[in-house]
């Protein structure tokens, strides 16, 4: 287990190389014009690699139509199909059949697509319960279905993996938010170590018996004989940050790089950290592990635009996708007002970077347009 210390992530708040350019109207072309979009994740092999069919990529978005406060959309999330071609990006519509989920909505997972280029394992949240309950209450499933040139179908009764015991994790029940802030037991990240072979699931989650609200650790469940066994936090961040969001694993040269999202406004006063992207690097996924450039900061929001971008997401290529949040405020905030955040809100694609990896530095190579071709 490692600790995220305050010190080193105080050290992002002075680190302007890692910050992201500042994204302008030509940078925002809605994927879906009647929907909005936000967290994703591509369709993977089993190695972490991008699953390329018919010569396209796929992403797992989440999705909600339109509605006049984009705030309210997290209430009512699926999960979507879109893929990512030459001719830019197709609609493939709604990941799972209506009713099909455990809770009252979908929230952030991940997809790895079998050998035969056909069996698909989805790992996903349930947010909520069916029938009705704790409002953010979150559980973490399994279902496996057959993926045909776009077409989704055969889900297998949804199955949870880890369960949160109360001891290595918070229960995440929550039925309001206490300070702006939820529990957290969610964002199952796949991750097959090559050293191992094993398989594990990477997960945003929250410490028990801690009086700090910033309670944030990421957590570890491992795939044996009897299903999946919850494992000891890699990373914490006690005191220091209450949400490590959608962790995930890249392996390059040898080295193994978590990384996670989370926004400024999780940091505790007086840390001063950016939104962004954020990571750590080890020779092992059991750690140690060290900050990637000193302070865990990939890549940050320009502090002209705080808020312009979100949920940032590492393919095993060094690709990075997220979306476009609140953007073009120019000294504003989201809360200005209802009419001010839907004509802000972006709901699609943020301008895809790639990344450089060099030991345990990583710094931004590249940055594209936004929904350019794959």
């Amino acid at each position: 287990m490692t600790a995220w210390t305050r010190q080193q992530a105080a050290a992002a708040a002075t680190t302007p190389d890692a910050r992201l350019p500042v994204i302008g109207v030509g940078d925002v072309a809605p994927i879906d014009p009647a929907r909005d979009l936000w967290d994703m994740w591509q369709i993977m092999r089993a190695d972490g690699s991008t699953a390329i069919v018919d010569g396209r990529q796929w992403w797992f978005f989440l999705a909600v139509p339109r509605a006049a406060d984009p705030e309210a959309r997290h209430d009512a999330a699926r999960i979507r199909l879109y893929s990512r071609g030459a001719d830019g990006w197709r609609d493939h519509g709604a990941a799972f059949p209506d009713g099909f989920s455990p809770g009252s909505r979908e929230w952030s997972g991940s997809a790895v697509l079998a050998d035969d280029a056909a069996a698909l394992t989805m790992h996903f949240t349930a947010a909520g319960w069916r029938t009705g309950g704790p409002r953010f209450a979150q559980r973490l499933f399994e279902t496996c279905g057959r993926f045909d040139h776009g077409r989704l179908s055969g889900w297998s009764e949804p199955v949870e993996t880890a369960r949160a015991d109360g001891l290595s994790y918070r229960v995440a029940d929550d039925d309001v938010p206490t300070d702006d802030r939820i529990k957290g037991f969610r964002d199952p990240g796949y991750f097959r170590d090559p050293a191992t072979g094993r398989e594990h699931i990477l997960f945003t989650g929250s410490a028990p018996g801690v009086a700090d609200v910033h309670d944030g650790v990421i957590g570890l469940a491992t795939r044996g004989a009897d299903g999946w066994a919850l494992r000891p936090p890699i990373v914490t961040a006690i005191g220091v940050n209450s949400e490590l969001e959608r962790p995930h694993i890249v392996v390059r040269d040898g080295l193994y790089y978590l990384f996670w999202s989370t926004q400024a406004k999780r940091f505790a006063p007086g840390i001063g950290a950016p939104t962004g992207l954020y990571g750590m690097v080890a020779e092992a996924i059991d750690g140690p592990w060290r900050p990637i450039n000193g302070s865990g900061l990939v890549a940050g929001n320009p502090a002209a635009e705080p808020f312009q971008a979100y949920c940032w997401w590492v393919t095993g290529e060094g690709e990075v996708i997220s979306f476009v949040d609140y953007w073009g405020l120019d000294g504003g905030t989201p809360a200005h007002g209802i009419g001010y955040r839907r004509e802000r809100f972006g709901g699609t694609a943020a301008p895809v970077f790639r990344l450089a990896f060099a030991g345990d530095t990583v710094r931004i190579a590249a940055v594209a347009t936004a929904n350019r071709a794959a």
